[in-house]
């Protein structure tokens, strides 16, 4: 019996959890390394760490947005944008199956978003 696109999208979800989840560790890991505080400003392992450490915060809400796709999947809401109600274009799903968002309210909250920004850095 052939899965169902949900079936199909809830086991890409899964197997990008578990990445994630590897990901995190291996980097969380490397991060409990010893790091000389006293380094100076340019030393290539501080900037190594701040690095990683930006990473990390991707990678936690990458994660995050996965977690928030397997719990539209159980509510059986996957694939219906949660802030207009519309159905998200599948393309967009396969490219993203994490996405939340339709195309159209993707943009805008990005717009808001950006508005936001520039807004706080003119203050």
């Amino acid at each position: 019996m052939k899965p169902t696109k949900i079936e199909t999208e809830r086991a890409k979800l899964e197997a990008e959890r578990v990445a994630i989840l590897d990901d995190i560790g291996h980097l969380k890991e490397w991060l409990q390394g010893e790091v000389d505080v006293d380094a100076d400003e340019g030393d290539p392992d501080l900037a190594e760490r701040e690095k990683n450490l930006a990473l990390l915060t991707v990678m936690e809400r990458k994660l995050e947005s996965v977690n928030m796709a397997l719990r539209a999947i159980d509510k059986g809401r996957y694939g219906i944008c949660e802030r207009c109600g519309n159905p998200i274009d599948p393309a967009r799903l396969e490219v993203r199956p994490d996405a939340t968002l339709c195309l159209d309210c993707q943009r805008e909250v990005e717009r808001i978003a950006k508005k936001a920004a520039l807004r706080y850095m003119e203050e």
